[in-house]
């Protein structure tokens, strides 16, 4: 028993020094812990929760120990790297590869957010058991301060000798696992221990490193005196050591390191040692040199003013932009004061500013007025912080810039163009004066209105225009119609474009110009009659002596049947008939001519045979030259169509005749040819067209030709070379207004004494022209069905004799009257009527078309057919037709009529079942 106790007493004096030893060495290991307060260190378990948080995680993260201890590491991650799994990846690679860095955003006890870079190891037990994981932090904004010395010895460990042993093996694996270089020395500053990343980055042993000077020997030559000297000031103090040095890599490489101690003290203050640490700013320091470059490249490329002056306003530096913007020196600016280049006004407001930044205010905007070396004044606009005891300032010039603002300012001012800004949704944000000017409405009357409040038209056509301008179309050259303050109305033409959410639109007051515009539209349509009515004078003469020659064939023929119908001469009567009616069929085509010519219409082209058009203007066109002159028309085989208005063709071709006529006063050969014509570049370029394929039209003479001055003022309006009262001068100027107007082109080409040839180029039209209708015979008509009844009203006896006959002849009940009133009492009765014929101009002071609106008050869906000696514009004037009334020109032939009274009794049977 006796040995027995002595052993067990002697072992359990043996494990009590072992325990002190222990508990020295955990001191020592939590003492070189919490001593890097520029590092954060933390492990967990394997589990992910936190088994250790030294001072610099505290420090750096804001949480204690006591409550962090126990938590899951997730509580250290943004919600983001949470959801991305990214704590799993980090200690899926920290047990792969042995280590795992990351340079992420961590969360702060204060709800902040703190970038950090760092490492995660997994920790291994002595049997290579994995632990857990240890992870380490250091802020990237930060001076990667790691060593900070330990002030509070950690709490002892008062379990048994196993949990000592525990704590031991969880320093060396801590102290290990650290990626920064850790130290410890003695008072006397002799490097006593390092751990392992000193050796493995120096390649060296400790037998080399460790003592009074040993670590000198990886120490950059040029940084060891300066070391050896902060590192003796240091000790002297007794106070924080910190430098910056290089350290040499096993490679033979230098990097740039940061070394940290702090002394250890005991219970009684004295210094018992130091620890330190060393970190790799290696990085840092690259990034500041950079920085430091790029800086001074800032510094001397931009092209803004940057100035550096004390708060008295002593200048002390100006970059290379000072000699561009204001002309100054470098050297003649330094040294100076700011009130020595400031306009007189501005430095009052400069002083107050320039206080304001001494109080730590900075300024974010601020404008005053530079002198340049030339004596005239640059306006700047500044940006100012104070930092490190001076004004740093950066200035941009806005000279011109607001210059140029002053200009749209006066310009949106005194525009006379209405200028209008609203927003996406039509709601009005600013107006320029001459919105008030031409409207009325005042600027604070119109903002914040919409702006269908001042524009009279339907909002679907306001709508659209929305949408294209919010689809980001801009438009040009609509018009609206807008109410002004005094209820009058002002047409405006718009452009307006979108641009980032805004309407800007810019509006010309063109209501005089629309109203000349339709004035000149009327002059001109009034010039054109004059125009027509001046070659109807020509034709006159001519004219009325046709029409005689035709009523001479009409009468004798007439009077001739009229004696062999006496004497029972029946054989020769079908030769006078023939005779009679062709005579009559001359005159009512000369007569239609005559019609289509006068008439008062804008152009209406439909596709035209213009050898057809010639081939019915021939008989007029001989009668009207006379019997002087010879007449030769030469048609193109094959003639493409084009697109022209027939009428205006017929009245170009006559007025192109007349002049040939007039310039052969003697006689001669007058020929009218067409061609189809292959206008390629050049030859459009000379005669301004387009190139294509066109139909000439050329009117030659053999006459007394044209002088070329003649020639170069021959299609201006009122030119003439014609006595006064023989012609307006309109002639050829409406004639090359035709062309023009039909896409085409008139030229003339005439020599003295030689005849001229004048040509008329008009475009190809693909299609096919409209055909001429045919007519049937009287026999052919169709007759009437069964007691249907036509009203024929005419004061003409004759017309209305020879309408009632057809009628009989087809088997109609006829009703007739001579005059407005007749044939409205009849229309009032209750008599049958399936159609109505009736003249325009009847007697008794009541017209067809007056009788007709009566009438339809109790029969609204008569047909009616008004023949007339008028053209059809005299009857309808610039409005149209009301359904169910059509229009037959006098004369006509009796067959035709038969047709359309046919055709208009079935029109009118059938839209009377629909409805």
């Amino acid at each position: 028993m006796t040995g027995t106790h002595e052993e067990s007493q002697s072992r359990l004096q043996a494990l009590e020094a072992e325990v002190a030893q222990l508990r020295a060495r955990v001191g020592r290991a939590r003492t070189i812990l919490d001593s890097s307060t520029g590092l954060a260190i933390v492990a967990s378990d394997r589990q992910g929760r936190i088994t250790e948080w030294n001072r610099g995680a505290e420090a750096i993260l804001g949480w204690s120990a006591a409550e962090m201890l126990g938590t899951p590491v997730e509580r250290l991650f943004t919600p983001e790297d949470r959801a991305s799994g990214e704590i799993e990846r980090e200690m899926r690679v920290a047990q792969e590869r042995g280590c795992a860095r990351d340079a992420r955003w961590y969360l702060r006890a204060d709800g902040e957010r703190v970038r950090a870079s760092g490492e995660v190891v997994p920790l291994f037990a002595d049997e290579q058991e994995h632990v857990g994981y240890l992870r380490t932090l250091r802020p990237c904004a930060a001076d990667h301060e790691v060593a900070e010395a330990a002030r509070v010895a950690g709490r002892e460990k008062a379990d048994t000798a196993a949990a000592l042993e525990a704590s031991e093996l969880q320093f060396r694996t801590f102290a290990q696992a650290v990626p920064n270089q850790i130290w410890a020395a003695r008072p006397d500053g002799a490097i006593y221990w390092f751990n392992d990343q000193v050796y493995a980055y120096s390649g060296r042993s400790p037998d080399e490193l460790l003592g009074a000077d040993g670590w000198q020997r990886f120490v950059h030559p040029e940084d060891v005196p300066s070391t050896v000297d902060a590192w003796r000031q240091a000790r002297e103090r007794g106070d924080v050591y910190e430098h910056e040095y290089r350290l040499r890599s096993g490679e033979g490489k230098y990097r740039w390191f940061l070394t940290r101690g702090e002394p250890v003290r005991d219970e009684g203050g004295n210094v018992t040692g130091w620890v330190g640490t060393n970190t790799d700013i290696e990085d840092q320091k690259q990034s500041e040199a950079t920085s430091v470059a790029d800086r001074d490249r800032l510094w001397s490329m931009s092209q803004e003013l940057m100035l550096v002056c004390t708060f008295a306003g002593v200048i002390t530096a100006v970059n290379p932009s000072a000699k561009r913007l204001l002309e100054w020196d470098e050297a003649e600016m330094v040294g100076a004061r700011l009130e020595d280049f400031l306009h007189p006004d501005d430095l009052a407001v400069t002083a107050a500013e320039v206080e304001k930044l001494g109080g730590g205010v900075t300024t974010l905007a601020f404008e005053n007025r530079y002198r340049t070396k030339s004596g005239d004044y640059r306006l700047l606009a500044w940006t100012a912080v104070p930092e490190a005891e001076r004004i740093h300032a950066v200035a941009r010039d806005i000279t011109d810039e607001r210059r140029l603002t002053l200009e749209r300012e006066r310009i949106w001012k005194l525009s006379p163009v209405l200028k209008v800004v609203t927003n996406s949704d039509g709601w009005i944000t600013d107006v320029n004066p001459s919105w008030t000017t031409l409207l009325g409405w005042s600027r604070e009357e119109t903002v914040g209105q919409r702006s269908t409040e001042f524009v009279l038209e339907e909002e679907a056509n306001w709508q659209t225009r929305v949408e294209t301008l919010a689809s980001g179309r801009s438009l040009q050259g609509y018009r609206t119609t807008l109410r002004t303050k005094d209820g009058q109305r002002r047409l405006v033409e718009w452009t307006t474009v979108p641009e980032n959410g805004m309407f800007y639109g810019f509006g010309r007051d063109i209501t005089a110009e629309a109203a000349a515009a339709v004035a000149l539209e009327e002059a001109e349509a009034a010039l054109r009659q004059s125009q027509k009515m001046e070659a109807v004078g020509q034709l006159t003469g001519g004219i009325a002596h046709d029409f005689n020659n035709l009523l001479t064939g009409i009468t004798g023929s007439l009077e001739i049947l009229e004696v062999r119908i006496a004497q029972g001469r029946f054989g020769d009567v079908e030769r006078y008939v023939a005779a009679a009616r062709g005579a009559a069929k001359r005159a009512a085509s000369l007569t239609h001519r005559l019609l289509a010519f006068s008439r008062r219409q804008t152009l209406d082209p439909k596709p035209t045979d213009v050898n057809r058009l010639i081939d019915g203007m021939e008989e007029l066109v001989r009668r009207t030259v006379g019997p002087e002159i010879d007449v030769e028309v030469v048609g193109a085989s094959g003639l493409w169509p084009t697109l022209v208005d027939p009428n205006q063709l017929e009245n170009a071709l006559l007025n192109l005749c007349i002049n040939a006529r007039d310039a052969m006063p003697d006689g001669g050969r007058l020929t009218i040819e067409t061609c189809n014509r292959w206008i390629d570049r050049r030859a459009a370029r000379e005669r301004d067209l387009e190139p294509g394929q066109y139909v000439s039209l050329c009117v030659s003479d053999t006459g007394i030709g044209m002088p070329r001055e003649v020639i170069e003022k021959a299609f201006d309006p009122f030119f003439t070379t014609k006595p006064m009262g023989a012609g307006t001068g309109l002639g050829l100027s409406m004639v090359y207004g035709f062309a023009r107007q039909s896409g085409g082109l008139a030229r003339i080409y005439s020599e003295v004494g030689e005849g001229t040839l004048l040509c008329l180029y008009l475009p190809r039209h693909h299609g096919e022209a409209e055909p001429e209708p045919e007519l049937g015979t009287l026999a052919d008509a169709e007759q009437a069905g069964q007691g249907e009844t036509v009203l024929v009203v005419d004061d003409e006896p004759t017309v209305r004799m020879l309408v009632i006959e057809v009628l009989d002849e087809l088997g109609y009940s006829a009703l007739e009257a001579g005059d407005g009133a007749a044939g409205l009492k009849i229309l009032q009765s209750d008599a049958r009527i399936d159609l109505l014929v009736t003249d325009i101009g009847l007697p008794g002071g009541m017209n067809g078309r007056q009788m007709v609106d009566a009438a339809r008050r109790s029969r609204p869906d008569l047909e009616v057919l008004f023949i007339t000696g008028y053209a059809e514009n005299a009857l309808i004037g610039n409005g149209q037709l009301e359904p169910g009334m059509h229009v037959m020109t006098k004369p006509f032939a009796m067959e035709a009529l038969a047709s359309r009274i046919r055709e208009l009794i079935g029109r009118g049977m059938e839209r009377r079942s629909q409805t």
